[in-house]
């Protein structure tokens, strides 16, 4: 089993930040991958939406709080994006290549998740078996991300690392964790 912990960075920004810090680990055993993001802080500041007890397939999960991650094959252009709402809902898109060929990945029906919101913290745990996508003897390379909505409506991007000259969660050399 391959595991890492990360630490996400807001993207340098002149506005003030809320008190708050995304961690977690990551872990592939086979093609199975494990993934635990724990948001804290001032959790008053930041839009959460409430939990649902249907958990669904929704679109545009990112433009409130979303934590996100990237898998891509080594060496392959294409790429999967995973999105995952503390509400329970969620989504998962293919990419041929940059910002190219985005479609629904129908390969998975559903994304089983927890979530479990205190008042200083939030985790999030996801158990996913990637056989669908990859083989196990491919070499992923992860991007891990969280979108943030605060209350005064304003939006924060956090990642492993930022490549760019803005928020872009696509950038394929910010993959950075390899498993």
């Amino acid at each position: 089993m391959n595991e890492q912990t990360f630490s996400l960075q807001p993207f340098p920004s002149t506005k003030s930040l809320p008190n708050l810090k995304i961690a977690g680990n990551i872990a592939r055993n086979g093609n199975k991958l494990f993934i635990r993001y724990m948001l804290e802080g001032d959790l008053k500041e930041i839009t959460i939406a409430a939990p649902s007890n249907t958990g669904s397939r929704k679109h545009e999960l990112w433009k409130d709080s979303c934590f996100e991650f990237f898998v891509g094959i080594k060496d392959f252009l294409r790429y999967w994006e995973f999105n995952l709402s503390p509400a329970g809902h969620w989504n998962v898109y293919h990419f041929d290549s940059y910002r190219q060929g985005m479609q629904e990945e129908k390969a998975f029906t559903t994304l089983p998740f927890n979530v479990q919101n205190q008042a200083d913290n939030l985790a999030l745990v996801l158990n996913v078996d990637l056989d669908k996508i990859v083989s196990a003897e491919q070499v992923i390379e992860v991007g891990i991300t969280t979108v943030i909505k605060h209350r005064n409506g304003e939006v924060t991007y956090w990642a492993l690392t930022h490549r760019g000259g803005e928020a872009d969660f696509h950038l394929r050399d910010s993959f950075i964790i390899e498993l």
